[in-house]
């Protein structure tokens, strides 16, 4: 390849498997192909139920499930300094060079990064999501960005709109932001050998049921749909707590033989869902980038979405029939969806699929993110204290106190147990295929 040099990358989040979500996945298969391509891989994150400790997973991917425990949404309890002595002896003894934190809602994330920089690392960040400005919430999220972003050496986004979005909430200069699209699995999400029949069209949603993905959208849809098309069926997979107004409505308008309501769906079972239907329904309210779209669109579905955040960046309009997140606007897309689904050729989609989104072209691109942050020149402490001070007249001066209390730590464990004390793990090589393990495990999940 051409490539002198191989990067040593740690990964960090509090989403990683055994969960499954969009950063689990996008976490797990950017991994695998960078092993691929011979770098040093491995992920930190918290335990999950008795999982702690060292696992190795596909390829050779060695997972850290570091002793804490997840606080509220798989996130662990903000401690600040207390992730700080075992940060150090991982980046340590696998001599790390890249420090790589995933999603914003993270707090294992945000200390990492907060920590390898104080020790010299560089780091990068991956934001997965976007957030408003108004809200307490999103309020104390984006200075809790602001803040970790003051001193990070590049960052990624997975679509313009989210690129756009991070450089807004978090002052981040925009020449320092990459955009890197997520990416599916083709292997895995595959059309159906034999094409569902069109004498009743279904109409698939697989989301979790919570206001940010519209469920109340699809409360005012579905019933309208299914009053101007009596060959409509809809399939919702997916759980949470707006599950009860689906339900509800169902009851009121006696939908129970055309509205299936199936719950939870493991990832292993979600192409099984897709393929049994004929077009994709997302009614997200926000969203950086809708990896859902493009696992329906490699089984072959048409996909009806709002046209919100990064989403009309994922799909080419021939593909995806976009609408505003207004019911009435929905329902006039849904109907366009179905006269012009005769045309759709759910193979000719697939292939255009694997064309275009593969793990292998993100991983190269991320390469790049990583070459870019090596060469980012190393700054003292008395240049980073001024720019955490930049962040405010009050939350600036707080910044500094944390940093320079985490710069006091670290020197304190120098001193407590030195560096040449940790002792190096060694490297050990493993003979792997990115494609085709990622087959053998899809082919694997298929068939349990």
């Amino acid at each position: 390849m051409g490539r002198m040099e191989k990067h040593r990358i740690m990964m960090v989040s509090d989403f990683f498997y055994p969960n499954f979500g969009g950063v689990e996945n996008h976490i797990y298969y950017l991994s695998q192909c960078l092993l691929k391509l011979g770098h040093k891989v491995v992920v930190v994150t918290h335990a999950y139920g008795n999982r702690s400790g060292v696992r190795y997973m596909t390829g050779g991917l060695k997972v850290y499930y570091v002793p804490w425990r997840p606080f509220i949404m798989q996130n662990t309890f903000p401690t600040i300094f207390g992730l700080l002595p075992i940060m150090r002896t991982i980046l340590i003894r696998e001599r790390i060079t890249i420090v790589h934190g995933h999603q914003a809602f993270s707090t294992l994330c945000h200390e990492a990064l907060m920590h390898a920089r104080t020790m010299g690392y560089k780091v990068v960040f991956t934001d997965h999501s976007l957030y408003g400005f108004a809200d307490a919430g999103s309020i104390h999220m984006n200075k809790v960005l602001q803040f970790t972003l003051a001193d990070v050496s590049q960052a990624i986004c997975v679509s313009h709109t989210s690129k756009e979005n991070t450089v807004l909430r978090s002052g981040l200069p925009p020449q320092k932001v990459f955009v890197i699209p997520n990416a599916v699995d083709t292997s895995m999400f595959k059309p159906a050998v034999e094409r569902p029949s069109r004498s009743e069209i279904v109409i698939v949603v697989i989301s979790r049921l919570v206001y940010r993905k519209g469920t109340d959208l699809l409360v005012e849809v579905i019933p309208e749909v299914c009053r101007l098309h009596p060959n409509v069926r809809f399939i919702i997979g997916g759980d949470g707590p707006k599950r009860v107004r689906l339900e509800e409505m169902r009851e009121k308008h006696s939908l129970q033989d055309r509205v299936e309501m199936l719950g939870a769906v493991p990832h292993a079972q979600v192409r099984p869902v897709l393929v049994s239907g004929h077009i994709f329904l997302n009614s997200s309210l926000t969203e950086a980038f809708c990896i859902a779209i493009l696992e329906a669109a490699s089984c072959g579905l048409l996909t009806v979405s709002t046209r919100v955040g990064g989403v009309p960046e994922v799909l080419p309009d021939d593909m995806i029939v976009l609408a505003e997140p207004d019911p009435s606007d929905m329902v006039h897309a849904v109907q366009k969806a179905i006269s012009i689904l005769p045309s759709i050729d759910p193979q000719v989609m697939h292939n255009r699929m694997k064309e275009l989104y593969n793990w292998q072209d993100v991983a190269k691109r991320t390469e790049v993110v990583y070459d870019h942050a090596l060469k980012c020149s190393n700054q003292n402490t008395l240049e980073r204290l001024s720019r955490y001070l930049s962040c405010g007249p009050w939350a600036g001066k707080v910044f500094c106190f944390v940093m320079m209390v985490g710069f006091l730590l670290w020197q304190l464990l120098e001193l407590w147990q030195p560096a040449d004390d940790i002792e190096e793990v060694p490297d050990v090589s493993f003979s792997h295929n990115c494609d085709e393990e990622m087959l053998q495990k899809n082919q694997l999940s298929e068939g349990e």
